[in-house]
């Protein structure tokens, strides 16, 4: 089943420390993920970006937006207790407390709006997000990145013969291939239909080497086309190929790379343009935010 959203672990949390004790997070983990009837495959799944899972992620925001609505204490690192005010909001026997429950409180307001001024209407205007802060961020990121790969694509595509073989020149070292731009350049650069092809180091040394493909179809490509590429890795004496192209490989393409012997990656318009955007070639950072965390281990000492 989907990890519910971090406002429906607000109940379990408060019902779990209700007892007045001392509970550590990772029993409140435990018991939580049993509550609820999760399997391993869902307590596995993990956010966008692979640094934390999502049952942890919601599970600890849920605590901290209950600690800084005053229901809940933190008794020390990782481990809290209910106060007063979580017992008053478990009292009236609530199936489902929201982030408008704890906008009653004008701590809880202040934690999410920075700010102590706001009026009892704009505490209950508050919006409930489903998302936590790290998910909403994340999402937001995948959003202006894909956007950012659209307009990639597009302008790939309007480029020159000329320019794209530079282009796929820049990508390839900066991926690590080739050696240098110069090396690189020499032995990739045959231009042709809109596109290139060559033979290239795999790595710095030499040690093996990658026959590359590049051209800017219109169209899908299709096994004729890879079948055709996959026959002029004998001729460079090439094991491995890379097939790059702006449009996109039919189903029996990719099926037909699977089934041979002969390793060959092939790239979409979609996969380019993300790899460019990955590796900084032809995007630049205009912004940055660093988000922080507490330093437990500094803080705690004092």
């Amino acid at each position: 089943m989907p990890i519910p959203d971090y406002q429906s672990f607000f109940v379990p949390v408060l019902r779990l420390v209700a007892d007045g004790g001392e509970h550590p997070m990772a029993g409140l983990r435990d018991a939580v993920a049993a509550g609820m009837k999760l399997t391993e495959e869902d307590l596995e799944e993990r956010i966008p970006s692979g640094t934390q899972t999502v049952f942890s992620n919601r599970l600890a925001w849920a605590c901290v937006y209950l600690a800084k609505a005053g229901a809940l204490e933190r008794v020390r690192r990782g481990v809290f207790r209910i106060t007063q005010r979580g017992r008053e909001l478990l009292a009236p026997g609530e199936d489902r407390i929201t982030v408008r429950h704890l906008a009653r409180y004008p701590e809880f307001v202040a934690f999410q709006r920075g700010s102590r001024s706001d009026s009892t209407e704009e505490r209950e205007a508050l919006p409930a997000r489903s998302e936590t802060p790290e998910e909403q961020l994340e999402a937001v990121h995948s959003l202006m990145r894909a956007v950012l790969a659209n307009e990639v694509l597009d302008a790939v595509k309007r480029s020159s013969a000329a320019f794209f073989e530079k282009l796929v020149v820049d990508l390839l070292v900066a991926m690590g291939y080739g050696g240098s731009i110069e090396e690189a350049g020499k032995v990739v650069g045959r231009p042709g239909d809109e596109g290139i092809d060559g033979v290239i180091k795999e790595d710095k040394l030499g040690l093996d080497v990658v026959y590359v493909q590049a051209k800017k179809w219109t169209g899908v490509v299709g096994r004729k086309e890879v079948q055709a590429f996959a026959g002029s890795l004998e001729g460079a004496r090439a094991k491995k190929g890379v097939f790059l192209t702006t449009s996109a490989f039919s189903k029996e393409a990719v099926e037909y790379v699977r089934r041979i012997e002969k390793r060959i990656v092939l790239i979409d318009g979609e996969q380019l343009a993300g790899l460019m955007i990955e590796h900084d070639v032809g995007v630049k950072v205009t912004r940055t935010y660093k988000v922080k965390k507490l330093d437990s281990d500094y803080l705690d000492e004092g």
